[in-house]
């Protein structure tokens, strides 16, 4: 019976024992739900270092050192439109000319202000400013406006219609927030690179650039444009599918450190009107190095000596002409005709002559003609190789001003 009692005993103090320490086991699962939720939260938390990190790479980086050198460039140009009497056809005809001279009227001439925007971007603490010759190049007026809001009447240092590069000059501070240039030689196809300006003039409505995002999708491209009778020429160009629209011309295009790799200038569009003319993904920025050699003569001399002329028509190479002419190739360009005394004359080239390559350039058509020959300043000379009656010559020709220049 003492044995029975004993194990009750015990049986009961048991019990209480397990009853009592059960709270404990309770506190202690609690504790490994708290640290659960801490860890979860400092996993979070990683994570959101993680996005904040990669948030904040190389491109925004650049974005951020190169923003506030960029601004906006509204123009004023005055256009200037002459409107001649009927009978000026006749004005300097022979005959006509004194008959008619008598009932000749002034001409009358209109003149009107046109809008225009663009981008230019800062280059210099004291204001220097860089952006196109089509946006700035015949302004009247030109008023700059930075990134903090502020507006700056620009000068025009120099201009250059050839390779389409204009440099103004803002005063004010000599501590402007400009952007570093970096060696546009140095490009690999594939970099990344970030274009920024004031497309549709979008700048204006918060004071600060719109940045697209692409790659350099080719260099050195060259080609030559038309404008009003004359042509500009882009050498070298580097080519990016980064979205350029119409009021971006003159911005950078900046590399991964922030630096200015080129200033974009052209895009190709299937837009007939240039003032909707949106990105495909075809845009060329000109080389910041060739920029550069252009602002330093434009320091120097403000005006470039380009009034040159060659003395020479050229016509476009065929079948036709290339048999006429006894030629065995069909594919080139012919000299068509010399002025009299002219350089080319001068020179030594004559009509029929096959131009091979000028200064090391082969030539196979107008448009190389045009680039190898337009860029180039009074005094400058250009070497010739041409195939005459079935031989090699090299003729080398002077530039020389226009006459009556």
């Amino acid at each position: 019976m003492l044995i029975i009692l004993v194990i009750f005993n015990l049986f009961l103090f048991n019990s209480c024992s397990s009853e009592e320490s059960s709270p404990k086991v309770e506190i202690q699962s609690q504790s490994f739900n708290d640290i659960a939720k801490l860890s979860k939260i400092e996993e979070i938390a990683k994570k959101n270092d993680e996005i904040y990190n990669s948030r904040n790479n190389s491109i925004t980086n650049a974005v951020r050192i190169a923003s506030d050198a960029v601004v906006g460039i509204n123009v004023t140009e005055t256009k200037r439109v002459v409107y001649r009497d009927q009978l000026s056809p006749f004005a300097n005809d022979e005959f006509f000319g004194r008959f008619f001279r008598r009932f000749r009227s002034t001409p009358r001439v209109r003149e009107y202000e046109v809008k225009g925007l663009g981008t230019g971007f800062i280059i210099s603490p004291d204001g220097y400013i860089l952006t196109n010759n089509h946006v700035a190049g015949n302004a009247s007026k030109i008023v700059i406006t930075t990134t903090d809001g502020k507006e700056y009447e620009a000068e025009i240092i120099g201009t250059d219609f050839t390779t389409d590069v204009s440099l103004l000059k803002i005063s004010g501070k000599n501590d402007f927030p400009f952007i570093k240039m970096a060696n546009s030689d140095d490009l690999i196809i594939g970099e990344w690179v970030i274009a920024m300006g004031n497309p549709f003039g979008l700048f204006d409505k918060n004071a600060k650039p719109t940045v697209t995002v692409g790659v350099v999708s080719n260099m050195g491209v060259d080609f030559a444009q038309e404008d009003n009778g004359d042509y500009r020429v882009y050498k070298g160009m580097i080519q990016t599918d980064a979205a350029i629209s119409s009021g971006n011309s003159g911005g950078p295009l900046i590399n991964a450190a922030g630096e200015v790799i080129g200033m974009n200038t052209i895009i190709f569009s299937t837009a007939t009107d240039g003032k909707g003319a949106g990105s495909i993904g075809i845009g060329f920025s000109i080389p910041i190095n060739r920029v550069a050699k252009i602002v330093d003569k434009l320091i120097s001399h403000r005006t470039l000596k380009r009034n040159f002329y060659t003395g020479i028509d050229v016509k476009q190479l065929d079948s036709k002409l290339s048999n006429y002419l006894d030629i065995k190739q069909d594919r080139g360009l012919i000299i068509y005709s010399i002025l009299k005394n002219s350089p080319a004359h001068l020179a030594g080239l004559e009509p029929g002559d096959l131009i091979l390559s000028i200064n090391d350039n082969k030539i196979m058509n107008q448009e190389d003609f045009i680039i190898a020959t337009y860029d180039n300043f009074v005094s400058d000379k250009l070497e010739f190789r041409i195939l005459r009656n079935g031989k090699e010559q090299i003729k080398t020709l002077i530039l020389v001003p226009r006459p009556g220049e």
